[in-house]
């Protein structure tokens, strides 16, 4: 139990070292480069072929103006819209009707555009061509583009397409010309055309430009009930953006006026076939009594008579206009049953119900407008749509209520007028026969002259209501070329470029850090495990060849790597120390890894202080020792094991003093049993009296089990991570197999390190008095040296040395 708690040892603590993130991002400083290239390559492409789009903008002031002739007479009002006034007054600013109109305002016929290397741009409003159509059907023209060379001064090509054929023609100016349905004359150009431009040209229809408004158009309220609007066209040409918005905005103008106007309008209309029917009646009453005169010699009626007549006309008039006022309103029920856009009174009915009734209109009329400019946005079935249309029907109910309310006034007092007329129909009925049809014939005519004077008054008075009507929207400021342009906006596009290209570089970076699977330093080893790192051999600085032979002749002795070899012999010294002889067993996870070069190198190092090394290539398996000293694997350990061979036939001399080898023999068929056997035993406890250090390379830990038996039995453990090539993984095998047989003799080695900061851990470990039993050792991975000045054999070209590529 105590040996399993010495065995469990604490993880050293790491912090975050800014610094070495710093480094790691600037390792690969020409991935961010090379991103940022790229992106900026891609944003300047892409500016090249985007064509420009430019914004101009106007603004529209609302406000309900009064003529000074409206004080003349009491007239019509339009009334005030309700909260959905901006909203209603901006869908139809967006209006089909309304940017159609806007376009026959231009000079909308004829388009021409100049062919670039990458795109065709616009040139309007300018003209290069005078071009006078003969023949031109809206239905049924030449849609599609012509290309005009001019050849000299009296002739010119076009190319066009038929079919999708492509045809050139010859022409002369001011010829007739006809391109399918379409027939129209070039006339020679003012400027000549002594550099044959090319132009391209097409024909149009308002219809064709539609698309094109709408979908540049924005309109909304500068600030909120300020009633003023802001209009902005967003168009490739800046010219064209501007007329066409100052021409919505002048149609909207008029279209304002005309709309203010339509109720008179309405009314006059109304009242005209009214007096159109009355004039008439007026005239041939008059005819008939002065016949009638003339017939019975009859000059004039009596003074009762004349009365009764008076009355009687009284009573005929008011009862012609009540019926008038029943046209009217059973007209306006036509209207809200219909639904009509437009729902306006067209006679004044002169009762307090007509007041709420006008009320009632006028809150229909700007549901209907609010409904239309949320169906640009919604569908039938939206909940908005379905709300609008129940207020809607609400209004319609109640509208209709009234209505009936109003003609049932109506027609009592027509049934009381009638009521009125009977008694005075039965006074003139007591006067002589002659008198009677005189009197009959005069009140006819005086009933329809009231009704004609009546109407013709009301139709006065709405005339004098249509003129003084103003249009309720003033040009504030009209709209002038903006030739800046908004989009692409190229500052914001390369500014975006830039930071992508960063992005994408610094993501590279830690995508490539997040995939990677390997051990690259020691700060990632001491992240995994508590066992401690005895030191960190550098990569060699030549090529290894097979059979690393000139590594142990100690090829460069002053080198990083030679050192790095010295410093892990150090502290070997100091594990075991009480012992006169130890046995170090080197082992790794997987084959490749380099225990076979770090036994051989340790072994010779060590040789080098006076101390009797051998070295045993117990790998039975797949053993190179014997390659590394250029020997025949005929006879060796597993010979040995076997009884095949004494102790002295199997040790073998180097050509390095106090360094003597066994090889591991040919290949047995069981290796494992042989490791495990009572001879292994013994013939470490021999090779104790004659050498201080047994160096024990043996076969890879992660594979097979050949090495258990010599980890048991060794003073010094040294597990081999090899940097850039064993995983995660290979990391925590040393402590389980430390936990499992209860070893605390386990150090690891790093091999072949080469500083590569992308891989590197960006923690720094702090090594704290607290260590709970756990051993540390002093040992540098030598980064930032090679300059130093101390390690001659490391001549390191610079890479701005050409040189170097040469070699």
């Amino acid at each position: 139990m105590e040996e399993t708690e010495k065995i469990q040892r604490k993880l050293p603590n790491q912090e975050i070292d800014y610094f070495k993130i710093g480094k790691i991002l600037l390792s690969r400083w020409y991935w961010i480069a090379a991103s940022v290239g790229v992106t900026m390559l891609i944003s300047y492409t892409y500016l090249w072929y985007t064509p420009k789009t430019y914004a101009t903008s106007g603004t529209l002031k609302i406000e309900e103006k009064k003529s000074e002739i409206s004080d003349l007479i009491t007239v019509m009002t339009v009334p005030e819209r309700g909260p959905s006034k901006i909203q209603s007054i901006t869908s139809v600013l967006q209006s089909r009707n309304l940017i159609l109109s806007a376009i026959k305002d231009l000079d909308y016929r004829i388009s021409f555009y100049l062919m670039g290397r990458v795109r065709t741009s616009e040139v309007y409003p300018s003209k290069p061509l005078n071009i006078e159509l003969i023949k031109f059907d809206s239905l049924n023209f030449y849609h599609d583009l012509i290309n005009f060379k001019g050849i000299n001064k009296r002739s010119f090509l076009l190319s066009y397409k038929i079919g999708g054929k492509e045809i050139q023609n010859t022409f002369n100016y001011d010829a007739a010309v006809t391109i399918g349905p379409t027939s129209f004359t070039i006339k020679y150009p003012p400027g000549g055309t002594d550099k044959n431009p090319v132009y391209l040209f097409k024909f149009n229809i308002p219809e064709d430009f539609i698309e094109r408004v709408k979908s540049g158009l924005q309109t909304g309220e500068t600030a909120k009930n300020s009633n003023i609007i802001a209009l902005q066209e967003t168009d490739s040409n800046p010219q064209f953006a501007s007329d066409i918005l100052n021409a919505i905005m002048n149609e909207y103008v008029l279209f304002d006026r005309t709309q203010k106007t339509q109720s008179a309008s309405q009314m006059i209309d109304f009242i005209d076939s009214q007096l159109s029917f009355l004039s008439t009646e007026v005239r041939g009453s008059e005819n008939s009594i002065e016949k009638y005169k003339q017939k019975s010699k009859i000059l004039d009626v009596s003074s009762a008579s004349t009365t009764s007549v008076a009355k009687a006309a009284e009573i005929e008039s008011s009862k012609s206009l009540l019926k008038i006022q029943l046209i009217a309103i059973d007209q306006l029920k036509d209207q809200i049953t219909r639904e009509k856009d437009n729902v306006n009174l067209n006679f004044a009915v002169g009762t307090s119900s007509s007041t709420s009734l006008e009320t009632l209109v006028g809150h229909l009329d700007n549901l209907i407008q609010e409904r239309n400019a949320l169906l640009k946005t919604y569908n039938n079935n939206s909940q908005p749509i379905l709300d609008i249309n129940q207020q809607i029907l609400q209004i319609k109910l109640t509208a209709l209520n009234n209505i009936r309310v109003i003609r049932t006034g109506i027609e009592k007092n027509i049934a009381y007028l009638d009521s009125k007329l009977t008694e005075v129909n039965q006074t003139i009925l007591a006067l002589p026969a002659a008198q009677r049809d005189l009197v009959s014939l005069q009140r006819d005519f005086e009933i329809n002259d009231k009704v004609y004077s009546f109407l013709s008054e009301k139709k006065l008075e709405a005339q004098i209501s249509r003129a003084g009507i103003l249009p309720g929207a003033t040009i504030i400021e009209p709209s002038q070329p903006n030739l800046n342009a908004v989009s692409p906006n190229e500052p914001e596009i390369h500014r975006n470029a830039i930071i992508l290209g960063l992005m994408i570089g610094l993501g590279l970076i830690v995508v490539i850090r997040v995939l990677n699977p390997y051990i690259y330093d020691k700060e990632t080893i001491e992240s995994l495990t508590s066992i401690p790192i005895l030191g960190v051999i550098r990569k060699f600085p030549e090529h290894i060849d097979e059979n690393n032979g000139q590594v142990l002749a100690l090829a460069k002795p002053k080198s990083i790597f030679a050192e790095s070899v010295r410093s892990v012999r150090t502290n070997l010294s100091f594990l075991s120390s009480e012992k006169q002889s130890k046995v170090i067993c080197i082992t790794s996870e997987v084959a490749g890894e380099g225990k076979s070069f770090v036994a051989v190198n340790l072994s010779s190092t060590l040789s080098l202080i006076d101390k009797k090394v051998i070295l045993i290539g117990a790998d039975l398996r797949r053993s190179r020792l014997h390659k590394t000293f250029l020997v025949p694997n005929d006879l060796g350990l597993s010979n040995y094991l076997a009884h095949q061979a004494e102790l002295d036939e199997i040790i073998l001399h180097s050509e390095q003093s106090n360094l003597d080898f066994i090889i591991s023999g040919p290949v047995p068929p069981n290796p494992s049993e042989l490791l495990h056997s009572a001879r292994m035993t013994t013939l470490i406890a021999q090779l104790k009296l004659k050498y201080d250090i047994i160096m024990i390379d043996t076969a890879p830990i992660g594979l097979v089990s050949d090495a258990i038996p010599l980890i048991r039995i060794s003073d010094i453990n040294v597990f081999v991570i090899r940097s850039g090539r064993s995983k995660f993984y290979a990391a925590t095998i040393p402590q389980r197999i430390a936990h499992e047989y209860h070893l605390d003799n386990t150090v690891i080695v790093l091999n072949a390190f080469e500083e590569e900061l992308l891989h590197s851990r960006y923690y720094t470990t702090k090594f704290t008095g607290d260590s709970s039993g756990t051993r540390y050792y002093y040992y540098s991975d030598y980064s930032g040296y090679e300059g130093s000045g101390y390690y001659l054999d490391d001549d390191k070209a610079k890479w701005w040395n050409i040189k170097r590529w040469f070699k």
